[in-house]
């Protein structure tokens, strides 16, 4: 397929493989990767996406996505270092982009002696995918520090939501319910004590060293939370800490996440989830439900 958009918005990179992008370091090539220059070229693109109704997906880090071993026949935009304002717009309220790493923001608003975004220190994803999932983690949730979103609708025009009107729940936005692009955000912080907000920090990342399998490929926590459950327990209690499925497995340090121990395929950690999904329901009749997301045809 050829695609009629002006490479002047960006950078193109075609039959690009996309396990060099994917945390998992897994997929196929997609047919068409783009990296816009900046959040203009981004709308043209988008524009020019819908009038030639091209297949696309927007990512960032490509932290919470598996694509298929046979790739994407279609448009992949990465966000990731684009889109990457970040700057004070208020005493105690930070604006960032998109493609900023919440590391970046979270360590942003630290400089600033601002604090509430400490969970998210390491969060490995970008802005804008976690706003899309309402990323959380140590208790803490994106839609508890966001004042507002700046989106690109269904029409290409750019709106600012408020966090009441974005429908934040658990891992889950209006973005998930509507065509929306996340372009930016402003979050809503108090004032701290920058010495107290680092040492947050340095705890929260020793925690995650010690329980999180940080040395191999993965997405992250690979399982929604299940209602009065905790999916590792759940995993660990159906006797699958360390279960290793040609190349993919279960973490024996995490059991809620399916990592890439040996350079498997994005059909060895399908079929390894798909194996946890069912050897959980058989055992406790518990549906776990993937929280990373699968690209491909």
């Amino acid at each position: 397929m050829d695609f009629n958009i002006n490479e002047d918005l960006g950078d193109f990179f075609y039959n690009e493989p996309m396990l060099n992008h994917t945390s998992f370091c897994v997929g196929g090539p997609a047919k068409l990767l783009i990296k816009p220059k900046n959040e203009d070229s981004l709308i043209e693109i988008m524009r020019e996406i819908k009038r030639n109704d091209y297949k696309f997906y927007i990512l960032g880090n490509c932290t919470n996505v598996i694509v298929k071993d046979n790739g994407f026949d279609g448009i992949i935009i990465k966000l990731k270092n684009k889109l990457n304002d970040i700057k004070k717009v208020g005493n105690t309220e930070i604006y960032a982009g998109a493609g900023v790493s919440l590391k970046k923001v979270s360590e942003f608003a630290m400089e600033n002696s601002l604090t509430g975004l400490e969970f998210a220190h390491g969060i490995p994803g970008s802005l804008g995918g976690g706003v899309v999932m309402n990323a959380g983690a140590y208790d803490g949730e994106i839609k508890n520090v966001i004042k507002s979103v700046r989106l690109l609708d269904e029409n290409l025009k750019i709106i600012e939501l408020s966090a009441e009107e974005m429908n934040f729940s658990y891992r889950h936005s209006l973005v998930q319910e509507r065509d929306l692009i996340v372009l930016g955000a402003t979050f809503a912080l108090s004032h701290g004590d920058k010495n107290v907000i680092k040492e947050k920090y340095e705890e929260f990342d020793r925690r995650r060293a010690e329980k999180q399998p940080l040395d191999k490929p993965s997405a992250g926590s690979t399982f929604k939370r299940p209602t009065g459950y905790f999916a590792g327990k759940l995993i660990d209690d159906s006797g699958l800490r360390g279960f290793t499925h040609n190349g993919a497995g279960v973490s024996e340090k995490h059991c809620g996440f399916v990592v890439n121990k040996d350079h498997a395929s994005a059909k060895d950690v399908l079929e390894t989830i798909e194996i946890v999904q069912k050897v959980v329901q058989d055992k406790f009749g518990v549906k776990m439900e993937r929280e990373v997301k699968i690209i491909g045809d």
